[in-house]
């Protein structure tokens, strides 16, 4: 199987996602790093006005910027839509939004959800998204420092929202309420943070839900060994993906840890020998290209190749049969979904592209 990329955009500043709103009206949203959301309509053409402009409340400097949007279920009739950023001060914000009318929103009109005071500018995650249950899930690093292996531990810490996937409901509270099937929603269980859903992971940076199954899929970005792809099946709360006591299959910060203690990642490959960071991608559940069906693609930043595999089958055997599936030059940051389940890539160097045809 062989994928080929057509461009669809480009001359943008920093892309670094794409996504839809779930309105029906086609349009897709590109995020670009130094603080702007795009309006682009089906036929390629992009808007005059962005949809956000915060580019003087974010600092881009190493892994900082705007990262991420992701619009309410009923963004159609509501209008609201949420947002993750890294600030100058090195503190990470999801900030509520809401779109009436035309034209740009009132960046001063935001709703903060979650600040998250940070000591240093890496390691912030980034992703966010809507999952079928309606609740926010928000992928957070764990907080990164100015050494490696994450000296304040926090990957293995309940106590700290670092390093796990959230899961809050925005409609039920101000700023939010905890869903009461979340693990630790019961505060008997220790001082464990009622909001995480799963933790030990390094720097989730991009995330996405299979829209079949629910199955929620992470791309982990690795420190000096492993890549990882990991997987929440539909449902499945407080899985440990053992980071930092482990790094892909093997002990990293306890030399005398028990690897099988943790959840593994489905797929794992060697940093510096076939890239240096993962990006997470999608389960393919479009209608142009049958071959893809139900298969998970995904890339890596710097080496610019596309990977695949049979999402189902994979979680069955607990490993996956991986295939090369696109050599690029691109610096693919973020793959993207429009409405229908078409898939597009984004390449940090300015261009947007589509998926356009899979072969054997």
């Amino acid at each position: 199987m062989r994928l080929t990329l057509e461009e669809v955009a480009s001359g943008l500043d920093q892309p670094v996602a794409i996504t839809h709103a779930g309105d029906g009206s086609g349009e897709l949203y590109i995020v670009e790093r130094t603080g702007r959301i795009l309006v682009m309509s089906s036929d390629g053409t992009i808007a005059p006005d962005p949809l956000l402009d915060v580019s003087d409340r974010v600092d881009t400097q190493g892994e900082r910027g705007l990262h991420y949007v992701a619009f309410h279920p009923d963004f159609a009739s509501n209008g609201r839509f949420f947002v993750h950023y890294s600030s100058p001060d090195t503190v990470s914000y999801i900030v509520e939004y809401r779109r009436e009318g035309e034209g740009t929103v009132a960046r001063e009109s935001g709703r903060t959800v979650l600040r998250l005071e940070k000591t240093y500018w890496n390691h912030n995650g980034g992703w966010l998204g809507f999952g079928p249950d309606g609740y926010l899930y928000i992928a957070l690093g764990d907080g990164g420092g100015d050494t490696p292996g994450d000296p304040f531990g926090n990957g293995q810490k309940r106590s700290e929202l670092f390093g796990s996937i959230l899961r809050v409901d925005v409609d039920g509270g101000d700023p939010y309420a905890i869903p009461p099937d979340n693990p630790y929603a019961e505060q008997g269980d220790g001082n464990a943070r009622a909001e995480i859903w799963a933790y030990g992971l390094r720097n989730p940076w991009r995330a996405s839900f299979d829209r079949a199954t629910g199955d929620l899929w992470i791309g982990d970005v690795g420190q000096d060994t492993s890549e990882e792809v990991d997987v929440i099946p539909a449902g499945e709360a407080g899985l440990n993906f053992g980071w930092s006591d482990v790094e892909g299959f093997d002990c990293h910060n306890r030399p005398d840890c028990d690897p099988t203690r943790y959840v593994a990642p489905l797929v794992t490959y060697g940093t510096d020998e076939q890239g240096c960071a993962v990006t997470g991608g999608y389960v393919y559940r479009g209608s142009a290209y049958p071959l893809l069906t139900g298969g998970y693609l995904f890339s890596d930043y710097c080496s610019g190749t596309i990977w695949g595999f049979d999402a189902q089958a994979t979680m069955d055997a607990g490993e996956a049969d991986l295939q090369r599936v696109g050599d690029t030059d691109l610096f693919i940051v973020s793959f993207g979904e429009d409405e229908a389940g078409e898939l597009f890539v984004v390449d940090l160097g300015g261009t947007i592209q589509r998926i356009t045809a899979a072969a054997r």
